[in-house]
């Protein structure tokens, strides 16, 4: 076969060249068959497609292309098949000896393969049963394992229920002798859990150790309420000796022993209500015996500051506040004016006054400063209580039944106070103090003065209302007669309404409440009807003008301490000024250099040149250029002096000064210009005042302020 093989490459390389255009086709078409005896059972069925599926294929073409007949090539086959017999066959007698020494071995290998299958075949046999034991075995140690662990868990249950239902010797003694201290406190804390044990398990109930035990728990249940109750009555007692710091025992002394109390509520409801009563009694009467002489030694301490007659349109003769007409500024009455009184709202949470070391040293503070002090320790004192009750009693509304006495006496003292309260400075300022008093309150989340500082912000309102509107009706219904004074300097009732709102704006600038807005524009309104009533007594318009401005000056200033960004009123107040102030530029002028205007203002505007009757003429205006250049010094002088004396602020007459002349260099220029166009005026230029002159005494006056 390796020949064959040899053969087949042999004729592949040698014809490589001639398989490509060696043609099947023709070679098949000269193949003969010869017939023979056989030839009737072949078929010839299919040849053709054989061939054509052998024509691409190497071996066939290299035969077909050296022109071999197929027999031929068939026996050539043959005889190299027989070769290859023949040498197989002597190869293999030639590996006799080598097979047959192969063939003992795989006997000797079968044999040992044979006795291992009989040893393993014994060791399954042992496995398995071994398998079985262990499957017993292990059953047999889940069936223990769960005994063990169910007797385990009645060890537990019984050995819990024997430790909760007996009661030891020494626990006997503690509760029957002992004393009431931490060791007291955790026996409690063991005897209420065995209480609790043997009422609450239904199991526990029908168990016939209860019957054994549970006489003797009653028995020191009984002894513990008793025992108890004797002590924290007697703590209690301590609250009401006089000068006791009640916060401090509290904290330090009632705290420790705050689990008492949780061992009545639990277990003896009846004398727990009877240690709460006493202690809400106990508090209650302390604590309004501590506001009632906090608030009797307040009291002394009072300023008076207003009264019914202390308004904004009452004369000043009717009142010891005002000593004259012209008060002033520095002088403020803390009727009107705020003050140093607005201290009071960044003080908010200093502590209270002590009122023995203000009384020594003779001070007296307006109400709203004893009103913050009451207030303050209200808050402190509610503060601690509420958390004590809270902590203590585990109740919030204790605090409220303690705190009815206290609420009381405050009540009382503010009802007496507030109908006789005629300082609305003085009320707004306590309704700020409340609000920020609220804003305490909620920061440290303590909700219990909540309703009470509500009440207070309530009343205090109508109660502002009404004295607002008291002044509001002084100036409505002022007598203008017996309020005019002969004097264009600032009006009293004037300076009161302007500190008087002021002070109101000042101290709604924090909260904006509108409401109040609308009331001080009610108040605008009536002051500025009173104002003009005012000012139509005096019999010259100027005068009148003056007085008006003196008073509308000293307004701004004021409001402008209050907000210096302004506000309607102040806006409205200015205004005002700046219209009097042109009107009074012209009185001024029109009293020293009247035929100058009057001729400005009804011929300067004409054309000279033109060729009508009235045509201005030289002689005209010289006696206008001739006369106000012989004086116009003098009369600015005089403008001066008149500006000095009529205003009360530097600053407004400065302002006014200034506006005139620089009017009077207007109408000047305007002179001047008309001259330089008539004809012939040339001529008066030696007798006209140059307009840097007029300037300059303007710079000078300016400079004298």
């Amino acid at each position: 076969m390796a020949n064959v093989a040899t053969n087949k490459v042999s004729y592949g390389e040698t014809n490589d060249a001639q398989k490509n255009v060696f043609d099947l086709g023709a070679f098949v078409g000269d193949l003969t068959v010869e017939e023979d005896a056989s030839s009737d059972d072949m078929s010839l069925e299919g040849l053709q497609q054989e061939l054509e599926e052998c024509k691409n294929d190497d071996v066939v073409a290299n035969i077909l292309s050296k022109g071999t007949t197929l027999r031929e090539y068939t026996k050539g086959v043959e005889n190299n098949l027989r070769q290859v017999e023949l040498d197989s066959i002597q190869d293999y007698i030639k590996e006799s000896d080598n097979l047959v020494s192969l063939h003992d071995q795989i006997r000797e290998c079968d044999s040992i393969l044979s006795q291992m299958e009989t040893l393993l075949s014994g060791f399954q046999s042992e496995i398995g049963s071994i398998s079985s034991d262990i499957k017993i075995l292990q059953e047999k140690s889940m069936d223990m394992g769960l005994k063990l662990k169910n007797r385990k868990v009645a060890e537990s249950s019984l050995a819990k229920f024997v430790e909760d239902i007996i009661v030891p010797p020494r626990m006997v003694d503690i509760i029957v002798d002992g004393e009431v201290n931490d060791e007291y406190m955790r026996t409690l804390e063991i005897l209420s859990k065995k209480l609790k044990f043997v009422d609450v398990d239904p199991m526990v109930k029908a168990s016939k150790a209860l019957k054994d035990v549970q006489p003797e728990l009653e028995k020191l249940r009984q002894k513990a309420v008793s025992k108890v109750f004797d002590f924290i009555v007697q703590k209690l007692y301590a609250l009401r000796k006089p000068k006791t710091n009640i916060q401090i025992l509290q904290q330090n002394v009632l705290l420790k022993y705050k689990y008492v109390v949780s061992f009545l509520k639990e277990h003896g409801n009846e004398v727990y209500t009877e240690v709460r009563g006493a202690y809400m009694d106990t508090m209650n009467k302390v604590l309004s015996a501590h506001f009632r002489a906090y608030i009797l030694a307040l009291e002394k301490l009072q300023l008076d500051i207003a009264t019914s007659s202390d308004l904004i349109g009452v004369e000043t003769r009717s009142s010891s506040l005002f000593l004259r007409g012209r008060e002033p500024l520095k002088n403020r009455s803390a009727v009107f004016a705020l003050g140093e009184r607005i201290k009071i709202l960044k003080e908010i949470d200093e502590p209270a006054l002590i009122p023995h070391i203000a009384e020594a040293s003779s001070s007296k503070y307006p109400y709203e400063v004893l009103f913050r002090s009451l207030h303050k320790l209200l808050m402190d004192t509610a503060t601690s209580e509420y958390n004590f009750c809270d902590d203590f009693f585990g109740e919030e509304s204790i605090f409220y039944e303690i705190f009815a006495g206290p609420f009381a006496v405050i009540d009382e003292h503010f009802n007496s106070i507030l109908p006789n309260c005629y300082d609305a400075i003085g009320l707004m300022l306590m309704i700020g103090i409340i609000r920020q008093h609220q804003l305490i309150m909620s920061r440290r989340r303590i909700p219990c003065l909540d309703l009470y500082l509500d009440k207070v912000n309530i009343s205090l309102w109508p109660r502002f209302k009404m004295v607002f509107d008291m002044h509001l009706s002084s100036l409505r219904n002022a007598n203008v007669r017996t309020l005019w004074e002969d004097d264009v300097h600032p009006h009293y009732v004037m300076r009161r309404y302007a500190e008087f709102t002021a002070s109101l704006i000042r101290l709604n600038v924090e909260y904006g409440d509108g409401q109040l807005e609308l009331n001080l524009e009610r108040l605008r309104m009536a002051v500025d009807d009173l104002l003009m009533k005012l000012a139509k007594m005096f019999p010259k318009t100027k005068l009148q003008i003056v007085f008006l401005i003196n008073n509308y000056d000293m307004t701004i200033s004021v409001l402008k301490e209050a907000a210096p960004e302004g506000g309607k009123i102040q806006m409205h107040f200015e205004e005002l000024l700046k219209s009097n102030t042109t009107l009074f530029v012209e009185e001024l002028l029109l009293e020293h250099f009247s035929d100058i205007i009057k001729f400005v203002k009804t011929r300067a505007s004409e054309d000279p040149s033109s060729s009508s009757e009235k045509a201005i003429t030289v002689a005209e205006v010289e006696p206008l250029v001739k006369d106000f250049a012989s004086r116009w010094k003098a009369a600015i002088e005089l403008m001066h002096k008149d500006v000095i004396t009529s205003f009360s602020s530097l600053l407004c007459g400065m302002e006014i000064l200034r506006a005139a002349l620089t009017q009077l260099l207007l109408y000047y220029t305007r002179l001047s210009d008309c001259i330089k166009r008539i004809v012939g005026g040339s001529a008066l230029n030696k007798d006209l005042v140059s307009i840097s002159s007029i300037m300059y005494e303007i710079r000078k006056y300016s400079r004298t302020f």
